[in-house]
């Protein structure tokens, strides 16, 4: 099975050795990703609802690169650094999947790589082959 690393041009370079996701098969694996503006290279807020959004955006541009969309996420992680923030994050993340959620796993955590982010999170999905 071929193994094919992406990082797309329109999208923040990463902080570390890894590619913003990886596609084996029908089956997509996007990487930790925090709430970067990919205009800018910077976390441009420090609220909880709008990073989720943010993110949510940078996982739109991954999946339109493999000719895919959040319609085929099936299960996504959610590293918050704060679970005060839950319920900002979980409002800025029900925008984007219209009712019809994809499996999650939220996780609190101590801290995060990228100075400014209150999360990050990874995804998983499925493609037609």
């Amino acid at each position: 099975m071929v193994i094919e690393n992406y990082t797309p041009d329109d999208l923040f370079k990463p902080i570390g050795a890894y590619s913003h996701f990886s596609k084996a098969g029908n089956i997509i694996h996007i990487s930790g990703t925090p709430a970067v503006n990919p205009q800018t290279g910077l976390i441009e807020t420090d609220n909880a609802y709008d990073q989720a959004k943010q993110i949510l955006l940078n996982f739109q541009t991954m999946l339109k690169s493999a000719n895919a969309d959040l319609k085929n996420i099936l299960h996504i992680h959610v590293f918050l650094k704060n679970v005060d923030d839950f319920q900002e994050m979980n409002r800025g993340y029900m925008e984007f999947f219209d009712g019809n959620f994809p499996a999650r796993t939220v996780i609190v955590v101590a801290d995060l790589p990228k100075q400014g982010a209150l999360m990050t999170m990874n995804a998983m999905a499925v493609v037609s082959e």
